[in-house]
């Protein structure tokens, strides 16, 4: 299973139920590696969409407590047990897990590869990830050239944990 995510340098994900920033090329980035793919998220995640509607193009599975939550054209799971389950049926491969702060941090255990792309920036933020670097388990695997996006500075990562 892999996850797909945007960071600051202090591994901050978010704000008010919202990304940091918007980089083009992280939108570009995030869309061609998970298009035909499994995607597992919150609910708050999937309602920080536009329309709250699930993504095109890919097999939403969303995660929630509440039993009374339905969504068209998405999955729900009740629990990351449930969902687990639900996983069995596809090529873990395909499984990328895209959010939020909860979602990131209890379903890193069952996760081989992490696509991090790091903002060389520090944000306000009220949610966050966790930090590979501090973990021995994750190594770098991939580094892109520095990107700029106006005066942003980021890199697009790959951490595989070994």
């Amino acid at each position: 299973m892999n996850m797909i995510v945007a960071v600051d340098r202090n591994w901050a994900i978010g704000k008010n139920n919202d990304l940091l920033v918007s980089i083009p090329s992280d939108k570009k980035f995030f869309r061609t590696v998970t298009t035909g793919k499994v995607v597992v998220m919150g609910r708050k995640t999937l309602e920080s969409f536009p329309g709250g509607l699930p993504l095109k193009n890919r097999t939403n599975i969303v995660l929630t407590r509440d039993s009374a939550y339905k969504v068209k054209d998405a999955i729900v799971c009740h629990s990351v047990e449930e969902t687990l389950k639900l996983l069995e049926q596809y090529d873990s491969q395909d499984v990328y897990v895209i959010g939020g702060d909860s979602i990131y941090h209890q379903f890193l255990p069952y996760c081989s590869l992490v696509h991090v792309t790091k903002i060389d920036h520090a944000y306000e933020a009220d949610t966050w990830f966790p930090n590979l670097d501090e973990m021995p388990e994750w190594k770098i695997t991939a580094d892109s050239d520095e990107q700029t996006y106006f005066d942003l500075e980021y890199r697009f990562l790959k951490y595989e944990k070994i």
